[in-house]
């Protein structure tokens, strides 16, 4: 197991995750767009916000590849099925703890359940489970994130051999 297939594999498994996140927001599965949120919490100019937010998306999935590594390293083996295992919970973490819970804590234009009637937020909270930008979008970020998981554990196998 190497550092460096865990990076590459968390640069595709974010590719691929985020490519499936942007598709379904572009076919209106789901309204969530993680690049405009995660970029809207640094700059109001929506352009910049999203180019800007598909940096961070890519560079927290470089990071969470790491982690991934980690936990693979700690037990001793890595493949897709524990890759996806780890998919699972970090997209369920995700939808119902990161998003939910701490982004509408610290965005500076997102709405919260507690936001005054005359506040006009750029963007409105998730809600649980993500469920405010659409009935699939628990599903899309969920399985969206087992196959980054999946992606991260092929490749951090075959960098052990």
């Amino acid at each position: 197991m190497s550092v460096g297939a865990a990076l590459l594999g968390g640069f595709i498994g974010t590719l691929v995750l985020t490519t499936t996140l942007t598709a379904a927001s572009e076919l209106r599965v789901t309204r969530m767009d993680i690049p405009f949120l995660l970029g809207t919490a640094w700059t109001q100019d929506r352009t910049r916000a999203r180019v800007l937010g598909y940096a961070l998306h890519f560079m927290a999935g470089l990071m969470f590849a790491l982690g991934y590594y980690a936990v693979f390293v700690t037990l001793g083996r890595a493949g897709w099925l524990l890759g996806t295992a780890l998919g699972l919970v970090h997209g369920l973490f995700a939808g119902t703890t990161l998003v939910n819970v701490l982004l509408p804590a610290v965005h500076p234009r997102m709405g919260t359940p507690f936001s005054a009637s005359n506040a006009t937020p750029l963007l409105e909270p998730p809600g649980f489970m993500l469920l405010n930008y659409g009935r699939a979008t628990p599903v899309v970020t969920v399985l969206g994130h087992a196959v980054y998981g999946a992606i991260v554990g092929v490749f951090v196998a075959a960098g052990g051999r």
